[in-house]
């Protein structure tokens, strides 16, 4: 598969990521981070937080796995780096939380290696990932 041609400043599609409190537990257990936060209210609210929050990584997973879907091909994802901004609370129901997940083209090098410029948002409209920058193989 090849990178979709783009120019400077092209916007991919946005994608909506839900994210539930099943979907916690279930992450919690595959990557082996139980920490309690992920999953008990209680805890999460002793330790200052405003409720459970969802674990970074997945969050930063979320966004990778939206470059390397655009990019047709997980290995053409060379690199992604990002800083985690703010959590991302995920509500006791069944509606879950949002993230909507985007990107912007930063560069594309002579090699056809694109440079995108990620975007996550949380349900409060607040990025929860920050300097978040992917850079796929080109053709």
């Amino acid at each position: 598969m090849s990178v979709p041609a783009v120019s400077v400043g092209d916007e991919l599609e946005n994608r909506p990521v839900t994210l539930t409190r099943a979907d916690l537990v279930r992450y919690a257990g595959a990557s082996g981070d139980l920490n309690p936060i992920h999953w008990n209210e209680r805890t999460a609210t002793a330790v200052g937080l405003p409720g459970v929050i969802a674990h970074g990584m997945l969050t930063m997973a979320l966004a990778a796995q939206f470059v390397a879907d655009w990019a047709g091909d997980p290995a053409a994802v060379r690199s992604f780096s990002t800083r985690f901004t703010r959590p991302v609370v995920v509500p006791d129901d069944d509606a879950g939380a949002t993230v909507i997940l985007g990107a912007t083209v930063k560069a594309v090098d002579d090699d056809g290696s694109v440079t995108l410029g990620v975007t996550a948002v949380g349900p409060d409209g607040k990025a929860v990932l920050g300097k978040a920058v992917a850079v796929v193989r080109g053709r």
